[in-house]
């Protein structure tokens, strides 16, 4: 099965998934920094602690006493860890003139600047540049290598780089890449995370007339 086709049956199944959840870029990107080995549900709840304190803004992240910025961000886990990955993020965010200013930059300069930022690794750039920035990439996650490894069109152990070469090399005909890549990653998440798991129940798999697995 095609990764178009594979795409095609998750989406019939599931329907649009609306990603990301986030009202404004720079939410976006606060949500890709905390998500780092946490469940969404603990970034929300971290995030709801930064807009009642009112502080939901680079300025005010980067200001914050560390301490203070380690409580508003304790549901998503890891807490002080997060704060300083954060403030790093926050600070490179402002040195470079926000928002609008990065907008400019071509994706690949994009990409190396967030890479630059001490705490922000390949799928947390490819998070900020595809739901904050609408850069066509694919963003390469532990579902996606479980999924297609269990489908058969990778091993699971390649580089980052190179499944995310095999991905976007693969639905490049698309007309709308970064709509695609959108909905793929998101329909991806919710299928690993609800019936792919580590302890699969392929009774309810839409996919499971392609997968080579059928099994952990």
């Amino acid at each position: 099965m095609s990764l178009k086709k594979i795409y095609n049956t998750l989406f019939k199944n599931y329907g649009p998934q609306n990603w990301w959840p986030g009202d404004t870029p720079f939410e976006v990107m606060v949500g890709a920094v905390l998500t780092q080995n946490t469940a969404w549900l603990n970034v929300e709840r971290a995030i709801h602690n930064l807009v009642e304190a009112n502080a939901l803004s680079a300025e005010t992240i980067v200001a914050a006493h560390p301490k203070r910025l380690a409580v508003w961000l304790k549901p998503s886990g890891y807490f002080n860890i997060k704060a300083k990955r954060l403030k790093n993020y926050c600070r490179w965010y402002i040195e470079q003139g926000g928002y609008e200013a990065l907008l400019g930059w071509p994706t690949d300069e994009l990409r190396h600047g967030l890479l630059s930022v001490n705490g922000v690794g390949p799928e947390t750039a490819d998070d900020i540049l595809l739901y904050a920035f609408d850069r066509p990439v694919f963003v390469i996650d532990a579902y996606t290598r479980r999924l297609f490894r269990r489908l058969g069109l990778i091993e699971g152990s390649e580089h980052y780089e190179e499944l995310r070469r095999i991905f976007e090399t693969g639905l490049r005909s698309a007309s709308d890449r970064v709509q695609l890549f959108n909905e793929y990653h998101a329909l991806i998440v919710i299928h690993a995370k609800d019936v792919c798991k580590t302890k699969p129940n392929c009774q309810v798999c839409c996919l499971i007339q392609a997968c080579q697995v059928k099994g952990p």
